[in-house]
């Protein structure tokens, strides 16, 4: 570096010279320390992707792709296949999703839109107490508590009920015996519904009081405000609390082991046991020899984290196209 500044005609003095060194040196460590950083995820990520290939390469050397699309899982002759894993896995997660988010979106905008200012604090600490509650003990909930009244009370009811309509009759059929695929869902709904409420609430609290002002101004009603104000400025952070749910829902293990009833087969009643891919890892690896078995298990773990990457891509392809239209309408 020169002694004068170019741009403005300063000459520096040694000490000047030396703080910018020494600035510049500072940035230039900063910058690759945070590098390694940001690129030690990426190492991670590969690690785990290649690990899982490699000890799952001879399940799919022996079915192919066929492995995602056979319901078999016999241990004892070393035949296996990941469809009824992969079925339970989605339709668990699909249904606690489809009632987790709507009661989420209710508890989120009662709290930053109309909740009393006495209420509001106790009410969002009760919602994040529930976050931090651990899986298990909503597994045990499930097991020891929820599953007999859902089997004495709300199945023979939903029978009696949907389970005579055409057609979606046949999902609500089936032995009451409390634990199922349904069941399964419930406890996932009321494990995801605290974290999609956080989120929500949180990023609804982000939208600039002047903008929810200006439309109470010009008479908008409440659900106005919401859908044509809060909604569209925080879309961004809505899908990602929504996909945090749909990640935690796809790969819960403990409390899903306690209630889905872990039986390798697919049924159209959501009252059947089933299985998932992180309910069969959980019960299955801990036992499993080198061999095939092991290698079918680490081919699930694979498939899960391939469901997971594809939900993801899904979700920012939706938020892009969101962005798009929204530029459109503008």
């Amino acid at each position: 570096m020169s002694d004068t500044d170019v741009n403005k005609g300063i000459k520096l003095s040694p000490e000047m010279k030396k703080i910018i060194r020494k600035q510049r040196l500072q940035d230039f460590i900063f910058h690759k320390v945070t590098l390694t950083f940001a690129s030690l995820v990426l190492v991670v990520l590969a690690g785990i992707i290649i690990s899982l290939i490699i000890t799952a390469w001879p399940t799919f050397a022996k079915y192919g792709p066929g492995f995602f699309f056979r319901n078999e899982w016999d241990v004892v002759n070393s035949d296996f296949g990941g469809l009824d894993s992969i079925y339970g896995t989605l339709v668990t997660a699909v249904i606690a999703l489809l009632i987790a988010v709507p009661i989420s979106f209710g508890i989120s905008v009662f709290l930053t839109e109309m909740c009393p200012g006495w209420l509001k604090r106790p009410l969002g600490t009760a919602v994040e107490l529930l976050a931090a509650v651990p899986s298990i003990i909503y597994g045990m909930f499930g097991l020891f508590v929820f599953a007999p009244v859902y089997a004495d009370y709300v199945q023979p009811f939903l029978t009696s009920t949907i389970g005579q309509v055409p057609v979606i009759g046949v999902l609500f059929k089936g032995a009451p015996n409390g634990i199922g695929l349904l069941t399964a869902a419930l406890i996932l709904a009321f494990m995801i519904i605290p974290f999609i409420t956080s989120v929500m609430r949180d990023v609804f609290e982000i939208v600039p009081p002047v903008l929810k002002e200006a439309a109470y101004g010009i008479g908008c009603t409440t659900w106005e405000v919401v859908t044509r104000v809060v909604l569209p400025y925080t879309r961004t952070g809505v899908v990602g609390g929504v996909m945090l749910g749909l990640g935690r829902a796809l790969g819960e293990t403990m409390a899903v082991t306690f209630v889905i009833g872990n039986a390798h087969r697919i049924s159209p009643s959501l009252f059947s046991p089933g299985s998932s891919i992180a309910s069969t890892l959980a019960n299955e690896f801990g036992e499993a020899e080198p061999g095939l078995h092991y290698s079918s298990l680490f081919a699930l773990g694979l498939t899960l984290f391939i469901i997971t990457l594809f939900v993801l891509a899904a979700a920012k392809w939706m938020l892009i196209n969101m962005e798009k239209n929204q530029g459109s309408k503008n």
